[in-house]
C-alpha cells in the first residue's frame, strides 16, 4: 500500500469514527439537535459535522425533524437495529442449544425493551418437569433474574428510575436498599437470581450483556425449585462458560456463524 493510499484509508477510518460520535449523541439526545449542538457534543468543528451530518442524511441515517430542523436518528437505523436482533437471536441459538445440554436445564434469551424483559428465544431443557415461556412474553425487571442483571449492567440511577417505574404501576412499594445491594451483588458475581420470587416453585440464573448496538439482552437459565439446589452449582458453572463466550464475541465485534 502507498503513502497516498494509506493516507485515504487513515482518513475514511477517522471519518467513521466522526460519524458514530455523532450518530451516538443523536441517540443520547432522542428529541433532537442542532448542528451547533452536534459539534459541541463531539468537540468537532461545525463545518466538519455539517458535511458528515450530510452524507449520514442522504442514507437515511439522519433526518431533519419538524421542530425547527432538529436533527434526530433516522429510519435507516431502526431496519440496521431490527437486522441486528434477528442476528442475536440466531447466533445465540447455538449458546442456547450448549447450555441447554450442559445443564438439562430450559435456556432462554431475552432484551430489555422499555421497562420489561421480551422474551427472544428459548432452547427446552431434557426434564418432563421444565420450564416454558412463550416468545414475545413480557417479564418484570425486579423480581426475575434476567431483569436484575440487565438492571445491573446500568447506573444506578437509570436503574432505580426503571424499578420504580415498575413497582408504581404495580401498586407495591418496593425495597430500594435491596434492590440496590443486590445489584452490586450481581455486578462482583455477574449472576443474578430469582429464588421463587416471581413465580412460585421456580427459581432462575442468569446473566446480561450490551450487544453492538448498545441493546441489554440476558440468558438465563429458569429451574423448578425441587431441584434448583441440586442442580445449582452445575448451572452457575454453565452460565459463567457461556458469559464468557459471549465476551469474547463482543470483544471482536462480531458473533461467528
Amino acid at each position: 500500500m502507498s503513502d497516498k493510499d494509506l493516507g485515504k484509508g487513515r482518513n475514511g477510518i477517522q471519518v467513521i469514527e466522526r460519524a458514530a460520535r455523532i450518530l451516538r449523541a443523536l441517540k443520547d439526545n432522542q428529541s433532537g439537535m442542532s448542528l451547533g449542538q452536534i459539534a459541541e457534543a463531539v468537540d468537532l468543528p461545525r463545518s466538519t459535522v455539517q458535511r458528515i451530518v450530510g452524507a449520514l442524511q442522504s442514507e437515511r441515517l439522519v433526518i431533519a425533524g419538524s421542530n425547527g430542523g432538529r436533527l434526530r436518528l433516522g429510519p435507516e437505523l431502526s431496519a440496521l437495529a431490527e437486522a441486528a436482533r434477528y442476528n442475536i437471536v440466531e447466533t445465540c441459538r447455538l449458546l442456547l442449544t450448549e447450555l441447554a445440554q450442559a445443564t438439562g436445564e430450559t435456556a432462554d434469551l431475552s432484551v430489555l425493551r422499555g421497562s420489561a424483559m421480551i422474551f427472544l428465544d428459548q432452547v427446552p431443557g431434557t426434564h418432563r418437569l421444565r420450564t416454558v415461556s412463550s416468545v414475545g412474553e413480557a417479564f418484570p425487571l425486579t423480581s426475575t433474574a434476567n431483569g436484575r442483571a440487565c438492571l445491573a449492567l446500568m447506573e444506578n440511577d437509570a436503574a432505580m428510575a426503571l424499578a420504580r417505574e415498575e413497582w408504581s404501576r404495580q401498586g407495591h412499594p418496593g425495597d430500594e436498599a435491596s434492590l440496590l445491594n443486590e445489584l452490586e451483588r450481581i455486578r462482583r458475581t455477574g449472576l443474578a437470581y430469582d429464588l421463587d420470587e416471581h413465580t412460585q416453585g421456580i427459581c432462575a440464573v442468569g446473566f446480561a450483556f450490551a450487544d453492538w448496538t448498545g441493546d441489554l439482552h440476558s440468558i438465563s437459565v429458569p429451574v423448578p425449585t425441587t431441584r434448583f439446589e441440586e442442580i445449582r452449582d452445575v448451572v452457575e458453572d454453565a452460565l459463567r462458560n457461556t458469559a464468557g463466550h459471549v465476551q469474547r464475541m463482543m470483544e471482536k465485534g462480531r458473533f461467528p456463524t
